[in-house]
């Protein structure tokens, strides 16, 4: 068995033998060169070789395809996008936030349907997304949520409040009081899907050369203890690993999201529980937790609270926090008391990259040849594709709809050097965590939740 069958629940059900490609053999020249086999990376080469075969394109990666946050999230391809269209507005204009978002909705669609005209069975089913409010400020939150909807003219098709017998009939969590529900999100088997797509990326006459770190991007070149890359255009695709490379450090910081996953419940469990057209879910607490419902019927749960480590740190002993498992374990039991005693056969975690302002970019500097997408703040697996399709005109020069959205050149300011970082960070995790002890207790929304907000991008 592969060591690489151990990452995670969806790396050893990927169904792939997870062998590392040839490295880097030696100095090279290529047209494109893309730092990273995750999805960012994968998406570009996969619409610019469709859109011109005759690119030679070569995919660096440290590790194998699919091993980061693209091989280990909880598996939506949601519609979500980590900036408020407020923000992308003051971005552009308020017409550029809502095709922003228009074109996130559109892009879950593109993910099945790419999945599909690829033969990449990924466990795909497009159930949308539940958020449950199970506390007075949880109900406030979504009512906001929906009001702010509505003033921005998206409607009952985009997102709407449910009730609490409307909730508790697609999910019924203990505590429900009503919900929001979108029908942009699919629940997907990650591993599978950026596995395949890697294949699909080959069968277009990419190169990706596997076990090949990268110490430095610069214009028109990837420097690697293997050779150097040379290329006209240098796309950087390496999210929460980004600190790692040389010059980088403060580009983003790596925070780690955990997950666990049970064995597969049976069938009367399921019928308790519901999720019946595998729905994602979530709940309006103020620290993020997320879950899905396999194809092969466990429960995958997964959340925020793991701590930042000092110097953006990633190491494979940050993938496991033993204290963080047992309090996702009774979050879920918390949700779903009808678990109680329910085996947990995985847990495991991964860096995401969040940047400064909690805002995703894209873009391509045409003086040095370098691009870059990332800063997804754990919101990827579908942004991801948007970003794919957006760098393919940008590198090709073709002004277009996507190439007008207004994350298209966005720059993100640095983070602080440490021991700020590290201060601020973990300081920010642990109010959110107290902020929903705090809200329990009170019934009221939390004042500490309110101050860091802005900090932890809130909107």
């Amino acid at each position: 068995m592969s060591p690489y069958a151990g990452l995670s629940l969806w790396h050893a059900t990927a169904g792939d033998p997870l062998e590392p490609r040839a490295a880097l053999p030696g100095d090279t020249t290529v047209d494109v060169a893309i730092v990273g086999a995750g999805f960012t990376g994968l998406w570009t080469a996969y619409y610019l070789a469709e859109a011109r075969p005759d690119l030679r394109i070569a995919v660096m990666e440290k590790e194998i395809a699919g091993f980061g946050a693209s091989g280990r999230n909880g598996g939506w391809a949601s519609a979500l996008f980590p900036a408020s269209l407020a923000t992308l507005a003051r971005m552009g204009s308020r017409e550029t936030a809502l095709a922003q978002h228009q074109a996130m909705r559109a892009s879950v669609d593109e993910v099945i349907r790419a999945a599909a005209a690829e033969g990449i069975d990924a466990d795909i089913a497009k159930g949308g997304t539940i958020v449950l409010a199970r506390t007075a400020p949880q109900l406030a939150r979504a009512r906001a949520e929906v009001a702010d909807a509505r003033s921005w003219g998206r409607g009952e098709d985009d997102i709407r409040l449910l009730d609490e017998a409307e909730a508790r009939a697609v999910v019924d969590a203990a505590g429900t009081l009503g919900a929001t529900y979108t029908p942009d999100c699919a629940a997907i088997h990650p591993a599978k899907l950026v596995r395949g797509l890697a294949r699909a990326v080959e069968a277009r006459g990419v190169t990706i050369h596997e076990q090949t770190p990268v110490t430095a991007i610069e214009p028109h070149r990837v420097v690697t203890p293997r050779g150097t890359l040379t290329a006209d255009v240098v796309v950087r695709a390496t999210e929460g690993y980004t600190p790692s490379i040389r010059g980088l450090e403060r580009a983003v910081v790596p925070v780690y999201s955990l997950i666990i996953a049970t064995a597969p419940l049976p069938g009367a469990l399921w019928d308790e529980i519901g999720l019946a057209r595998r729905e994602t879910f979530s709940d309006h607490r103020n620290l993020i937790v997320y879950g899905q419902r396999t194809a092969d019927d466990r429960l995958v749960f997964g959340g925020r609270g793991a701590p930042y480590h000092f110097g953006s740190r990633i190491e494979p002993a940050h993938d496991r926090d033993e204290r963080v498992f047992a309090s996702l374990y009774a979050t879920l039991l918390d949700l779903f008391p009808v678990l109680a005693g329910t085996k947990v056969t995985h847990s495991w975690g991964g860096a995401l990259g969040i940047p400064r302002d909690w805002c995703a970019s894209v873009g391509l500097d045409r003086a040095t040849g370098l691009g870059w997408a990332g800063g997804y703040v754990g919101d990827g697996v579908t942004t991801t594709n948007l970003a794919g399709r957006t760098l393919r005109d940008l590198v090709l020069e073709q002004s277009t709809a996507l190439t007008m959205l207004p994350w298209v050149g966005h720059r993100s300011p640095r983070w602080e050097p440490e021991p700020l970082r590290w201060l601020g960070i973990n300081t920010g995790l642990r109010t959110m965590t107290l902020a929903d002890a705090e809200e329990r207790l009170t019934r009221r929304p939390s004042l500490a939740a309110r101050a860091m907000a802005p900090l932890l991008g809130g909107h």
